[in-house]
């Protein structure tokens, strides 16, 4: 399995969950976000630093968390 890269864990950021790119946006916004009917190009515009592939990547992590599939994630330590 390949690992993700744009997703990282940090206890210091947003209480640990996982997070797109070190930043304060969690894996989990962006699919709540999805699933209240936002599409993609909505969420770039309510947060224009997120890239595409943030959005892919957290839903692949979404997919896997739910197949209880432990995900290697990219440590990001501040």
């Amino acid at each position: 399995m390949k690992p993700l890269t744009r997703i990282t864990f940090d206890p210091n950021v947003m209480g640990g969950k996982p997070c797109i790119r070190g930043m304060r946006v969690t894996a989990g916004m962006i699919v709540g976000m999805i699933a209240a009917g936002r599409d993609k190009r909505e969420i770039l515009a309510l947060y224009p630093y997120l890239e595409p592939e943030d959005i892919d990547e957290a839903l692949t992590y979404a997919a896997w968390r739910v197949e209880e599939i432990e995900v290697p994630l990219s440590a990001e330590c501040a």
